[in-house]
């Protein structure tokens, strides 16, 4: 599990395309190693990966190596690095560990893509569109993880074609914290949909599904 609180971008090393999948080497400041085990999980660009492999380079800097497998490469953006991209990067959490973002288990349901931004000098925003299937998740003022970190939709609209345009205000912080000030007119990233969101939608679905109702309701 991890909280979306993203600890440092790191940038990748190296890329080994092998049978099937790849492996990938992500350079990170020094400290996102203390104490890591090969097997842990940590998560990169919100999708949960396994430490394959760690060193340390100098007194700043280290790697950490991951294989990925083809379903992983197919619905997720980790499919489009190349050497030099930067992905965010959280190491899972620890029992009594700050819950800052929202709880988030690494597993990404879909992606949007970037159709709008506007950068000012205090903050950003950001437009995504998602897919339809995804549409009735998606509120205004709920929690969404965009390349793992745990963000706040604004403005939420239903386009007519059914899918969902969401709205991102992202502060100076954020920015200089994660990969989302890199993104470009037509990037993709990884959306995790918050759990307790889907619990609830879908519970009331059954629900009035069985009442014969939630067509009305469109849900």
């Amino acid at each position: 599990m991890f909280t979306g609180i993203v600890q440092s971008t790191g940038q990748v090393n190296s890329i080994k395309i092998g049978d099937n999948f790849k492996h990938i080497e992500i350079l990170v400041p020094i400290q996102l190693i203390s104490k890591l085990e090969t097997g842990a999980s940590v998560a990169n660009n919100g999708v949960c990966l396994t430490a394959v492999s760690f060193s340390k380079l100098d007194s700043k800097s280290a790697v950490i190596g991951f294989d990925i497998i083809d379903e992983t490469l197919r619905v997720t953006n980790l499919d489009s690095l190349v050497t030099g991209s930067l992905v965010n990067v959280e190491r899972s959490m620890k029992v009594g560990d700050e819950i800052g973002g929202h709880m988030v288990s690494g597993h990404i349901h879909t992606m949007a893509t970037l159709v709008e931004r506007l950068d000012s000098t205090d903050n950003c925003q950001l437009n995504f569109v998602i897919n339809s299937n995804w549409t009735k998740y998606i509120f205004a003022k709920g929690f969404i993880a965009v390349n793992g970190a745990s963000l706040t939709l604004g403005e939420v609209r239903t386009l007519k074609n059914g899918d969902c345009e969401f709205t991102l205000h992202l502060i100076p912080e954020t920015l200089e914290r994660t990969n989302l000030t890199v993104l470009k007119l037509g990037d993709k990233v990884n959306i995790e949909i918050d759990q307790q969101t889907m619990t609830i939608v879908d519970s009331l679905a059954s629900i009035l599904k069985e009442y014969g109702i939630e067509k009305k309701l469109n849900l």
